[in-house]
């Protein structure tokens, strides 16, 4: 089993690895491991192979960069990576340990299946932490947050354009009622964060207000028009931290031909000292 510790060989919690990582290199930014075969250069071939050679090439070309690296679970089964994917976390864990693993999976479910969910992120991808859905109640979030170090990172206020039909729902909105439950409920039972896209910095607000100090993950900066000034006005804590601000095909597909690690590094240096200068 996949364990995550820190320089000294002792086990380490989500949120102190996620400190750790803030600091050691001064960045908020996360990079999603989103891959497209489509889109993958030529250079590198086809099929699950070049799925692994690419995502590694931008891991490599960014992790000094980024506190986190988000790679989305469906991307690789869709087309059969999935032991590409076991591959790709166990670089990132041993070449990079400072950076933070999260597994984009949004699960959701109850039972038995819930603890296969926890299982497969923890057990075989080794992640530091899952987004999961909280549709279905506390109860299919309690294998998530049963894991010693680890952390469930729940949905909240997404950055899809039909996600108000129901998290807007309510007196109280449906978003701040999630939010007051994982700052208060859940994170009495283990270690959790949120969910909340960049193109709502006005919810991102009161959803911070509502959550003070869980660490929120901000989808949405880059191709999805989300403003990383805005993000961090909006959603730092107290300490002038607690984002995890997500950039994905801005990084990913900055460039296409050979040079297309040196691409993504440039987008992803320019999209953390957008960052940086937010919070100066």
């Amino acid at each position: 089993m996949p364990d995550r510790r820190d320089h000294g060989g002792r086990l380490s919690g989500f949120g102190e690895r996620l400190r750790r990582a803030w600091d050691a290199r001064d960045s908020a930014l996360c990079v999603g491991l989103d891959p497209d075969p489509a889109r993958i250069p030529s250079v590198l071939g086809s099929g699950p192979g070049a799925i692994l050679r690419f995502c590694t090439a931008i891991v490599d070309a960014t992790a000094d960069l980024v506190c986190a690296f988000k790679p989305q679970i469906a991307h690789f089964a869709a087309a059969g990576a999935e032991r590409e994917l076991e591959a790709l976390c166990a670089h990132i864990r041993d070449r990079h340990p400072a950076a933070v693993l999260i597994l984009d999976a949004k699960r959701g479910d109850i039972g038995d299946t819930a603890e296969r969910y926890a299982d497969e992120a923890f057990d075989r991808y080794g992640a530091d932490a899952v987004t999961v859905n909280p549709y279905l109640g506390t109860d299919s979030l309690a294998p998530f947050l049963s894991r010693p170090g680890r952390a469930a990172i729940v949905l909240c206020r997404t950055s899809n354009a039909g996600s108000g039909e129901f998290q807007r729902h309510g007196e109280e909105p449906l978003f701040l009622r999630v939010a007051r439950t994982a700052a208060t409920t859940w994170s009495a039972m283990g270690e959790v964060g949120l969910v909340v896209g960049a193109t709502y910095p006005g919810e991102l607000a009161e959803v911070r207000a509502a959550a003070p100090s869980l660490p929120i993950l901000v989808p949405g900066v880059g191709a999805q028009g989300g403003d990383a000034a805005a993000v961090v006005r909006a959603g730092r804590d107290g300490s002038g931290r607690g984002l995890i601000v997500n950039s994905s095909r801005a990084v990913l597909y900055a460039g296409d031909g050979p040079g297309f690690a040196d691409a993504a590094r440039a987008a992803a240096a320019s999209t953390r000292d957008a960052i940086r200068a937010a919070h100066s």
